[in-house]
């Protein structure tokens, strides 16, 4: 049972699912998966928040993973006692030895994972992307920047289909390129935030072929090469929803509805780049309520 101080933390990470590109989990699922999805997030948050050093200052989620609030800023720390804690959830119930999971949101965890039979490879993923954060900052080629969105995006949508229990090798696959470009998009919309932490994801061999520099990046506006490698790698974002979408098409009732939310999330989100004239560096170009709305109807509607 979670504390009142313990609850309002895991709720305030939990709302931050309003602000994604994608919805969550709307209220046409059913409840144990609406309970799940959340659970999942709240975990991807989490870790992303700490691999980002995002966390609420003075050190409680340290405490709550047993460190000493003072290791609060070390990003490898707190990814270690995070793992620590994840393997905690496997490990045993919620009392007796092994001892539950110290954390609040990875308690949450402990119902969906007992649920649909989840296992940690694609939580430890997400742990390892964070990780990945602390030591490269740069991405040479378009294929490295694909291995890394196997760690940081991919295992979501995996869990997802676990969750649902519609994992096979092709919904996973289609899945994956779903997933792909919708951390290709992020990253898109993010690029003066992401070079604020030091860390650039568009690829290096792009840049060069439309002569960009770092210093181009940095500048409140984008200028015309800047424009046109957001343009490209917009494209690419695309093709790879493109690619995904035909996941809906052997997707039962409410789940088609989620993953066309999921599908149009990406090409609202792309929509709203392109309508911005692929000027990201002036502010994240986000897709409104109606566009969003637009997408994932068209994209139902057509099932790709």
């Amino acid at each position: 049972m979670l504390t009142a101080p313990e609850g309002r933390h895991a709720e305030a990470v939990l709302a931050k699912a309003a602000h994604e590109n994608f919805p969550v989990a709307p209220r046409f699922l059913p409840r144990a998966w609406r309970d799940d999805l959340m659970a999942v997030y709240g975990f991807a948050r989490l870790v992303d928040d700490i691999g980002d050093g995002d966390l609420p200052p003075g050190g409680a989620d340290a405490v709550l993973l047993g460190l000493d609030p003072a290791l609060a800023d070390d990003r490898l720390a707190m990814l270690d006692a995070l793992e620590a804690d994840l393997r905690r959830v496997f490990a045993g119930g919620t009392g007796g030895t092994p001892p539950p999971p110290r954390h609040p949101l990875l308690r949450g965890l402990l119902p969906a994972v007992r649920r649909a039979g989840l296992t940690p490879a694609p939580f430890l993923a997400l742990v390892e992307a964070n990780r990945v954060d602390q030591r490269i900052r740069r991405y040479a080629t378009f294929e490295e920047l694909l291995g890394y969105c196997e760690l940081s995006a991919n295992p979501v949508g995996r869990l997802v289909l676990a969750l649902t229990g519609t994992a096979t090798p092709e919904s996973v696959r289609r899945s994956d390129a779903v997933c792909t470009a919708l951390q290709i998009i992020e990253h898109l919309q993010d690029v003066a935030e992401d070079l604020a932490r030091d860390r650039i994801y568009l690829p290096a061999d792009a840049m060069r072929r439309f002569r960009v520099t770092e210093s181009d990046l940095a500048a409140p506006t984008a200028n015309a090469s800047v424009r046109t490698l957001v343009a490209h790698l917009t494209d690419r974002a695309r093709r790879l929803l493109d690619e995904g979408a035909p996941l809906l098409g052997a997707a039962p009732g409410r789940l088609r509805l989620l993953l066309a939310g999921f599908v149009g999330g990406g090409r609202a989100a792309a929509q709203a780049i392109a309508d911005a004239g692929y000027d990201v560096l002036a502010g994240p170009p986000r897709a409104t309520r109606g566009g969003l709305l637009y997408a994932a109807t068209t994209t139902l509607l057509r099932r790709s």
